[in-house]
Order: C-alpha cells, then structure tokens, then sequence
C-alpha cells in the first residue's frame, strides 16, 4: 500500500506531499493543472524510465519518495532522483537499488493503467498477451514450451538448409579441396623445415670460409706459444703467491676460469671445423628444396604456417562433402522430430487459449453488467492460422469481439467501441487481471467518455474494488470523486510567466465546493446541493 508520496521538482511540482487512503483516494484538478504529473511520479518509483524533461525549469534535481506498507505493516521506503546528466540513483530503505530491483520489488506492488491505455484493446496481439496473462501458470507453461518447439524447429531448418547448400556448392569444393590436397602432398612440406633451409642456406654457401675461420682460431688458442700457453704461464706466477693477498688471489680465481673458458671454445671450434659443410651438391639441393617450398606458397597465395592449416581444411571439406548424404538424412529427421513436437505443443497452447478465451469472455460479460452494460456481452474468436503464418507466440489470431445489444452481432472492439466503451471494458478486463489482492492501482483517467448512468456505475465498480486493493485514481467525474475516501485536488498556479502545480486534500465544505465545481462548473445552491447529496455521509462535520 502507497501510504505516503512526497515529490519535488517533477514538472510542475516544486513540491507535494500526499498522504493516501488505505483504500481510495481520488486526484482532481482542472485540466492541464499537473495530475498525470503525479502518476509519473509513481511510475519512476516502480522501475520506469526517466526523462530529463520532466525535471522542473530552473532546478537541477527531481526528487520522488514514498512510504509503503505491506498488509503486515511492514515499512518500506523508497527514493528516486534524476538529475540533468540523467544519472538516476534509487534507494530502497536506504539502501542503493537499480532501476531493475525497483521494478522486481516495487512495481510488483503496482498495477497502472494509464489514460491511453484502453486503446490498446484495439490491437489483437494486445488481446493476445493480455488472455495469456489471464490464463495464469498454466497458459504460461504451454506457451514457453510451445516457444522452445518453436525456436528447436527453426534451428533444425537453418541445420537443414545449410547441409543441402553444401551438397549444391559441393562438387566444386570437394575439387578445390582435392587439388589443394594433391599440390601440398606432391611436395610434403614438414613443420619448421622451410625456416630451418632458411638459416642453413647461408652456412651452406661459406662453409669453406667459416671452416678456415674456425681453425685459425683454433690455432690461435691452441698451438705452442699461442693465447692458452700464454694464460697458463700467467696462472703459474699467480699461484706461486696465491694467499698472501685476497684481492690477487679472486684474480688469479678468475682468470684460472677463463682458462676453462678458452679450453672449452678451443674445443668446440675445432668440432665445428670438422663438421661444418661446404659441400656443393648440399647447397644445390637446398635451393631445390627451398625453391619447390617456395613455389607451393606462391601457389596457394599464403605463408608457410597457413599451408599447414589449408591442408587440414581441406581435409575437413572432404570429410564433410563425403559425410553429407548421412548428415542430411539425420538433419531432415531432426526437423521432422521438431515439426512434430511443435505441432504437439502448438495443440496443447491452442486448446488451453480455447478454454481461456470462453472463460475471459463471460467474466467479462458479467462485469460490464456491473459497468452499467445492461445488453453487452463479450465474445473471443480464435481463428486457426495457416501452418505458414505461425508465429513464436501464436498459432490462431485471438480476438475479443463486442456486442453492444442482445440482437446486434459481434464485431471487434475497434469497429463497434467507442472511447467509453472501450474504457469500461479495459476496467473489467483489469479487473480479471489483477491476481493478487492487496495491490495498490492506480487509474489515470480511465474515465474519458463516460457520463450519467456509465460514471456512477464505473464510481460504484471502483469502490468496490477498493474493499481488495487500494485505488487511487485521477479523475475528471464528480460520482468518482465522490465515493473517494480522500480527495486532493490539483491546481496550476501562475505568477508572471511562471507557473507551478500545488496538490492540497479537500475535505468538509471545501469538498463540497470542488465536487459542485466538477459537476457543473459553478457553486451556485443547486450544484451544491448535488454535491452533498453525491458525497452523503463522507462530509466530515
């Protein structure tokens, strides 16, 4: 239950305060004075979307709060705020919440229907979604499981339709796989060989010169009266004085291990002289090989890696081609097995809308007699659609038809309705919504087009619904206004060219006055005493 609201900077509003009913409060207000303002103060507290523009000229912040209580009486208090960024922040018993836990906690509590609503009674898939909703958990079950069925067969379509496009384009790739297969097989590339030809072309083409290098270094190092004597006789005098001083000593340390480090080159140089090649028929077939390498990836217009990956493309398109007469026969039975279980489901769905849309039908007729509909009724069509047509939500097109008189036919709401028909109608259909009790809704001038015998029924119909939820409803009829536990009235102000929205609570005589005022315009005695009569024992004294 909304207990209380307080809204600052919303449009017109620089700042309200209402305290609501626990079971019916009515907003009144000429026209244009800022009451669907308030409703849009709701909707952002429920997880709506924000607009910069409804943020009042002049300021920087809108600011929307509100006091809820449960039916056990628990607390809640909940905040919005928009700034001109359009950062919105929310709070939730003083806690930051999304927009989407507004929705899930907050808006769950909340049922609006706005003062344009009832038009979309004119929409079939409209009435569609709203018999579904009508239909409970049931109805619910059967259409995601006939979604799923749905979803499964087209994608055992688009699996079919893929494997046949192969099986047409086949004959072609299967050659260009054969061909690509044949020209990387005539020459046997193996991983890393055309890098390794790479770096031993050069050693190929110098053998002989880095076989002389290599041994005259040796030479250097090795022969009598050469570097390593020369070290060897130095690490002798060293010795001879070693521990007398530690700073001589880690130098004759040291070059005692470049001794072992010249030693080891020393031997390495001449295992690289003995088997370094110079031989011609060596290079020759190198630059064969390299060349045949080379002209493959000239051939396949790619890089050494990628012809690697080409071979085993092509290998999988082979497989696949030759695989394709047993994946289509599995991919046309899959799609059969699909078919099949959407038709199942398709039947399932189709028979609970069936029994859904007869029951919607007279609950709806039994509450237009309560709308003061004397004579109407309401009547659902379901129309089997072509197999071609079917849709993800629907097999049949669902339709509400209107009969306004006992011996009129039944045509559909957008034919036949008019504007207060159609918003009698969106009032019982909500009504037959609404699952849970204790919900707080809020009508936004669900009486466009309605007057005399029609306003005091739909006044009666809402108090009713009042004894379950809480209403609150915005309204331009007196008989409304009337039956209303609380009653704030709207009113535009202007001072210069500015203007502002104050919301006041009218009770006592000062009802009396805003009652007579919306049933005819004046206060005059007449008017006043039709407004006491309307509001009999709510007159506070």
């Amino acid at each position: 239950m909304l207990d209380e609201l307080l809204v600052n900077n919303y449009a017109l509003i620089e700042q309200a305060s209402i305290e609501f009913s626990p079971s019916y409060t009515v907003l009144t207000g000429e026209t244009g004075a800022g009451k669907t303002a308030l409703v849009g103060a709701i909707k952002l507290l429920i997880g709506e979307r924000a607009d910069v523009g409804s943020i009042t000229d002049g300021t920087d912040e809108l600011r929307v709060s509100a006091r809820l209580l449960d039916q056990a009486g628990e607390e809640t208090i909940v905040s919005r705020r928009l700034n001109r960024s359009g950062r919105s922040r929310a709070n939730i018993n003083n806690e930051m919440a999304t927009v989407g836990t507004l929705s899930e906690l907050i808006g769950s509590r909340f049922d609006l229907l706005g003062q344009h609503e009832h038009q979309s009674l004119l929409s079939t898939s409209r009435q569609l979604s709203y018999l579904d909703q009508f239909g409970g958990h049931k109805l619910s079950t059967a259409l995601s499981t006939y979604q799923d069925a749905w979803k499964k067969r087209m994608a055992a379509a688009d699996e079919l339709a893929a494997i046949e496009a192969l099986v047409f384009e086949g004959s072609r790739s299967l050659e260009e796989a054969r061909s690509t297969i044949e020209a990387i097989e005539a020459v046997d590339p193996q991983a890393g060989e055309y890098e390794q030809l790479l770096a031993d072309l050069p050693i190929l083409r110098r053998g002989e010169d880095l076989a002389i290098s290599s041994h005259t270094a040796w030479d250097l190092l090795r022969a009598e009266g050469q570097s390593l004597d020369l070290v060897s006789q130095a690490l002798r005098i060293l010795t001879a004085v070693k521990g007398v001083d530690r700073r001589l000593d880690d130098l004759t340390d040291r070059l005692e291990s470049s001794q072992i480090d010249l030693e080891d080159i020393a031997s390495e140089l001449v295992a690289y002289r003995d088997n370094v090649s110079f031989d011609a028929s060596a290079l020759e077939e190198t630059l064969d090989r390299l060349g045949r390498l080379e002209a493959l990836m000239r051939r396949l217009n790619t890089g050494m890696d990628d012809v690697f990956d080409l071979y085993d493309q092509a290998k999988k398109q082979i497989d696949l081609v030759d695989n394709l007469p047993e994946r289509l026969k599995t991919a046309s039975l899959a799609l059969d097995q699909s078919e099949q279980e959407l038709q199942s489901a398709a039947a399932q769905l189709s028979q609970l809308r069936l029994a859904c849309a007869d029951d919607l039908a007279k609950r709806l007729t039994k509450r237009l007699t309560e709308l003061a509909f004397t004579d109407a009724s309401i009547e659902a069509r379901c129309d089997d659609l072509d197999r071609s047509a079917w849709t993800i939500n629907s097999t049949q097109r669902f339709e509400l038809l209107f009969r306004p008189q006992a011996r009129s036919s039944p045509r559909p709401l957008a034919r036949i309705a008019s504007g207060g028909e159609l918003s009698r109608v969106m009032l019982a259909l909500k009504s037959e919504l609404i699952a849970n009790e204790g919900l707080t809704l809020v009508f936004d001038e669900v009486d466009a087009g309605i007057g005399g015998q029609a306003a005091s029924a739909v006044a009666l119909y809402l108090r009713r619904l009042a004894d379950v939820h809480q209403i609150i409803v915005v309204t331009h009829l007196a008989q409304i206004a009337a039956l209303a536990d609380r009653q704030y009235v709207v009113q535009k102000t202007s001072e210069g060219s500015q203007q502002s929205t104050s919301i006041f609570e009218v009770s006592g005589e000062d009802r009396v006055v805003e009652i007579a005022r919306m049933l005819s315009g004046s206060s005059d005695d007449v008017a006043l005493a039709h407004a006491r009569e309307l509001l009999g024992s709510r007159i506070e004294t």
